[in-house]
């Protein structure tokens, strides 16, 4: 703790008299400054023990209460007059504008010299920065420790939290609760999670200070709460939150950072390890998807205690080529490993970059821990699309993979968050199809129809929309449409003719449908 005027003057040494102010004693001084201008503001940067022999301080009432002002003002936690030189003793006046305001006002007798209350101060201020190293030292050589121990992060967040008195939590990057301590504070981790959302959109490291009811606590706790994104690359690993009864003093910043730097690293080590099962996974997956299940049945054993075991689907998720798109893919992969990780759910992820920007590839159990989570963060990330297979058992992972592909172009090219393969197969024709060649094939084919409309009579579109879908019926397509069908005949042969194609032709009646299908899509 930072020297106090109490302390100050308790040193006896100095026989400093307390002459106002004896209230806030307890003021922390910064520094030691002396000055004999009737105004030292500028000079000043407040918590300074302001010293001076009053050379230039006005005689009258208004002038010493003015001074005192201004020195109040300016964040001054104390004035010490020495007497003996301009004055033989304090003056009453600028006794009653001390107290008044509330400036501790001490008398410095002549024989105490101005240096000897400097070096007091100073010595002070070196023993604090001295303890304030040490301390740091300390910890952060218990805290690694504990990093190395059996029990890792949670080791270091114990540790934290009694090396500060107050609570710690972990979360991991996807704001999920991992590590509390003690105990009774997870009631209080638990209420952090929208500020802890807010940090894991911004890059990291970031971090955000929240005091009592501020936005994030929906609590009546008056903590005061710092929540630290924990990252090396811009993307949050996870998240430390810790709560103090006060504002943490500068050596408990250090253990804080000391501790943010251990639990980073660890983090980074961490996903070191999982980029490596993920490289053996991706192996594992095309081994699969390849159909040599039974192989990678073996293999996994060892590596990842085996494959999922029901029900599956494959999940493709993709975007454009942007950095971006890069940047979601993987975040994608950390949640769905997570997801995994907390209900021991097994999965597969590779990663390939395809023909349209970088792909991800997730086989899973259905509608699994995993499958949601995947579906959660493609909800979060705009232009990021999921394609996801029917149900399938895992010999049959390539045909599912087959079909994930299919839907995820479907889901691309209709600018959807997810499809399922299932609507891929009760669907359309149409969202298969790139929408610019659809329109633009529709427009050239139908064009010399849609000028007859515009200038002649006849409704030759609508005619041949109606005559399509009643399969070539006349009578039927003419009751639609509210004409005889010697007209509809009629107009028919017209189509022919501007079309320069004959109606008889079956592939010329799909190419016809699929045209006027694509205005209405």
């Amino acid at each position: 703790m930072p020297p106090t005027l109490a302390s100050v003057v308790r040193n006896s040494s100095l026989h400093l008299t307390v002459l106002a102010g004896a209230d806030h004693l307890e003021r922390p001084v910064r520094w030691v400054h002396t000055s004999e201008l009737d105004d030292p503001t500028p000079f000043l940067e407040g918590g300074e023990l302001l010293l001076t022999t009053g050379i230039k301080l006005g005689r009258t009432a208004a002038q010493l209460q003015a001074y005192v002002h201004r020195l109040a003002d300016a964040g001054v936690v104390g004035l010490g007059l020495g007497v003996g030189l301009s004055h033989t003793e304090v003056p009453q006046p600028l006794v009653d504008a001390a107290a008044q305001r509330g400036l501790p006002l001490l008398r410095v007798p002549e024989p105490t010299p101005f240096i000897a209350i400097s070096k007091v101060v100073s010595a002070a201020l070196a023993a604090e920065q001295y303890e304030a190293v040490t301390t740091s030292f300390e910890a952060q050589e218990e805290l690694t420790r504990a990093a190395l121990g059996k029990d890792g992060t949670t080791a270091v967040v114990r540790r934290l939290a009694a090396r500060l008195g107050g609570w710690a939590a972990l979360y991991d990057g996807s704001g999920a609760l991992s590590v509390v301590a003690p105990d009774w504070a997870a009631r209080r981790a638990g209420r952090l999670a929208a500020e802890v959302d807010r940090l894991r959109r911004r890059p990291a490291p970031s971090s955000a200070a929240l005091q009592g009811r501020s936005p994030g606590i929906d609590t009546a706790d008056e903590d005061y709460v710092v929540v630290q994104s924990l990252g090396a690359d811009r993307r949050a690993r996870g998240f430390l939150a810790v709560g103090t009864e006060d504002r943490i003093t500068p050596t408990e910043r250090y253990v804080l950072n000391a501790a943010v730097a251990l639990l980073t690293l660890t983090l980074e080590r961490s996903r070191e390890l999982r980029q490596a099962e993920e490289r053996m996974g991706a192996a594992l997956l095309r081994m699969v998807l390849a159909g040599e299940v039974a192989t990678a049945r073996q293999v996994a054993v060892g590596l990842f205690g085996g494959l999922p075991e029901g029900t599956i689907r494959v999940l493709v998720a993709g975007a454009g080529p942007s950095a971006d798109a890069a940047e979601a893919l993987a975040e994608l992969a950390d949640r769905a490993e997570q997801a995994g990780s907390r209900v021991g759910e097994k999965l597969l992820v590779a990663r390939e970059e395809g023909a349209h920007g970088p792909r991800l590839m997730v086989l899973a159990l259905d509608h699994g821990a995993v499958h949601r989570a995947c579906l959660g963060v493609v909800e979060e990330h705009e232009g990021l699309s999921l394609g996801a297979s029917a149900p399938a058992a895992l010999e049959e992972a390539g045909t599912a993979h087959a079909q994930a592909e299919r839907a995820l172009a479907v889901a691309l090219r209709g600018g959807r968050r997810s499809v399922d393969h299932e609507e891929v197969g009760a669907g359309s024709l149409l969202p298969l199809l790139g929408e610019d060649a659809v329109t633009a094939f529709a427009e050239g084919l139908l064009r010399p129809l849609r000028e007859h409309d515009r200038t002649a009579r006849g409704d030759l579109v609508a005619s041949l929309r109606a005559w399509l879908s009643r399969h070539g019926q006349w009578d039927a397509a003419a009751a639609d449409l509210g004409v005889h069908r010697h007209t509809l005949r009629y107009r028919m042969r017209r189509v022919e003719e501007l079309l320069g194609r004959s109606l008889d032709d079956t592939d010329v009646r799909m190419e016809l449908w699929l045209a006027l299908r694509s205005g209405e899509e």
